[in-house]
């Protein structure tokens, strides 16, 4: 309930931000549908949302680790951890899927801000 509270904080933030006149970029460990669906609702009230997926697999992730908080989960030091021993739920919605794994910083980049480029803002001011 505390992860899903902080992104509905954020949304909310993020959409008061977009409302006036503002872009916003969060990188959030997001792991509910239900949290992102109801942060893209409290931004989409007032522009775009544009939902990107970096989907890296566990073990990348745990390799990248320099906390070492995946080997602490793994040992049961931290209870409740993102994919180790709390499910995360892939986005349905995602805008953009980036595999960093096999994707390059660089293209990584690109792909993200042509997705935000190409969003219609039609229907928002």
């Amino acid at each position: 309930e505390h992860r899903d509270l902080n992104i509905r904080r954020i949304g909310w933030v993020a959409g008061e931000i977009v409302r006036h006149g503002g872009t916003v970029v969060v990188a959030a460990i997001a792991p509910y549908e239900a949290a992102r669906e109801e942060a893209r609702a409290l931004v989409e009230k007032h522009g775009r949302f544009v939902l990107v997926h970096l989907a890296t697999p566990l073990e990348v992730c745990e390799q990248r680790d320099v906390k070492g908080l995946y080997a602490k989960a793994r040992a049961g030091e931290i209870r409740e951890f993102t994919g180790v021993s709390d499910p995360y739920e892939p986005p349905s919605r995602a805008e953009l899927t980036i595999d960093t794994s096999v994707t390059p910083l660089e293209e990584s980049v690109t792909r993200i801000r042509a997705a935000m480029d190409s969003q219609s803002p039609a229907s928002h001011p």
